[in-house]
C-alpha cells in the first residue's frame, strides 16, 4: 500500500503533462511488473484520427519513449490500425484480450468532455480484479489532477490555453532552436541542414471591431463569438499547434512549420474560415492576423511585439488580412526596432 501512495505522491507532484504521463507509466510498471505499459492518445481531424504515443515503457527500459509533440500526422498510425484501443475508448470500459500467451489490457483515458486515449498494458500473466481496480483508481486520480491542470492552464470560456501558460511553452520552443551559426559555402548539403533546423512561428489574431459587437449585442453574444472563433481555430490548425486566448478578443498561436509560407497558409485558412462563417445574431466578422518567426534567443515579449506590429499594419490597411512581419520589414513597409524585454512589455 505504501508503494502505491508513494507513486501517487510522485504523480501529482508535477505540473508538466509530459512528465506526468511518463511518471504514470513508470508507476504502473513498478506496481504490476508487466512486459510494457504505454499511453496512446487519439489526435487529428475526425475521420483521420491517429495514435500519438505519449509514453511507452518496456520492462527493461530505463527511459520511456514517446512520439515528439510536433510529429507530422502522416507519420503516426491511423486509429483503425489498432481496433482494440478504439473498442476500449468507445465502450469506456476496460478491454482485455489474450493473445499468444500474453494478456492485453486497455483502460480508457477520459477528460470531463470525452475519452481521449488509452493505457495499454501487456503482461505475461493475467491481472486479477484487485490489480485492475488499482489501475482504475490510479487513473481516476490522474484524471482529476489533469482536470485541475486544465482549470489553471486553460481559458474558462474557450478552453484554449491561457496567457500564463504561454511563456513556459515559448521557452521550451527556444531550447529546440540552435543559435545561428555562419553557414559554410553554398551547396545542397548546407540547404538540407538548414531545412532540418526546427522552425517555429508565433501568430497574433485579433477580432476586427469586436467592441462594436459587445456594444450592439451585449457581452453574452460577444462571449459566444469568442467561443465560436476558438472552435474555428481548432479546425484551422493542426492538433499539435498551441492555441491561446490572451484576453479580450486577442488570440495567439505557437506552431512549428517548415517555412513561413506554410504558416501563412494556415493563418489564411483561419481568416477565410472566419470570414465565411455566419455567427448567430451577429452575422459576419473578420480577423486581422500577424505572425513572425521565433528567433534564437528570443524573449516571449519580443516575438509577440513583432507579430503584434504586423497585426496593427493589417488593421491600419483595411483589416481582414494576414501579414508576415519579416515580409513587411523586407519591403520597407515597417522598420525593424530593438526588441522589448519581458519587463518592458509586461
Amino acid at each position: 500500500m505504501s508503494q502505491v501512495v508513494d507513486h501517487l505522491a510522485e504523480l501529482t507532484g508535477f505540473r508538466d503533462r509530459d512528465v506526468m504521463d511518463v511518471t504514470l507509466v513508470m508507476a504502473l510498471r513498478d506496481l504490476l511488473e508487466p512486459e510494457s505499459v504505454a499511453i496512446y492518445r487519439s489526435v487529428g481531424e475526425p475521420g483521420q484520427e491517429r495514435w500519438l504515443t505519449r509514453a511507452h515503457l518496456r520492462a527493461g527500459d530505463a527511459v520511456a519513449s514517446a512520439d515528439p509533440l510536433w510529429a507530422k500526422p502522416e507519420a503516426l498510425p491511423l486509429v483503425t490500425e489498432h481496433p482494440l484501443r478504439l473498442e476500449a475508448m468507445r465502450s469506456r470500459s476496460v478491454t482485455q484480450v489474450a493473445q499468444g500467451g500474453q494478456w492485453f489490457y486497455l483502460f480508457p483515458i477520459a477528460t470531463d468532455r470525452d475519452v481521449v486515449g488509452v493505457i495499454e498494458i501487456l503482461s505475461t500473466r493475467r491481472l486479477g480484479a484487485s490489480s485492475q481496480r488499482m489501475v482504475s483508481s490510479v487513473l481516476r486520480i490522474y484524471h482529476n489532477f489533469q482536470g485541475l491542470l486544465d482549470y489553471s492552464e486553460r481559458d474558462t470560456l474557450t478552453g484554449l490555453l491561457n496567457r500564463k501558460t504561454f511563456d513556459e511553452s515559448f521557452l521550451k520552443v527556444l531550447t529546440e532552436i540552435p543559435a545561428k551559426q555562419p553557414l559554410p559555402e553554398h551547396g545542397a548539403e548546407d540547404r538540407r541542414h538548414e531545412a532540418a533546423v526546427p522552425h517555429y512561428v508565433l501568430g497574433v489574431i485579433d477580432i476586427d471591431h469586436f467592441k462594436s459587437v459587445n456594444d450592439r449585442f451585449g457581452h453574452l453574444i460577444g462571449d459566444e463569438v469568442l467561443l465560436l472563433l476558438s472552435r474555428l481555430m481548432r479546425g484551422s490548425f493542426r492538433f499539435h499547434d498551441l492555441l491561446y486566448r490572451f484576453g479580450g478578443e486577442e488570440f495567439v498561436v505557437l506552431m512549428r512549420c517548415d517555412e513561413d509560407v506554410h504558416a501563412g497558409e494556415a493563418f489564411e485558412r483561419l481568416r477565410l474560415n472566419t470570414e465565411r462563417y455566419v455567427f448567430p445574431q451577429v452575422g459576419r466578422i473578420t480577423v486581422s492576423i500577424g505572425f513572425t518567426e521565433v528567433r534564437a534567443g528570443d524573449a516571449p515579449a519580443a516575438a509577440f511585439e513583432r507579430a503584434d506590429k504586423a497585426v496593427y499594419h493589417a488593421k491600419a490597411h483595411g483589416r481582414n488580412q494576414v501579414h508576415n512581419y519579416a515580409a513587411l520589414v523586407a519591403s520597407g513597409v515597417i522598420q525593424e526596432t530593438a526588441p522589448l524585454s519581458d519587463v518592458e512589455l509586461f
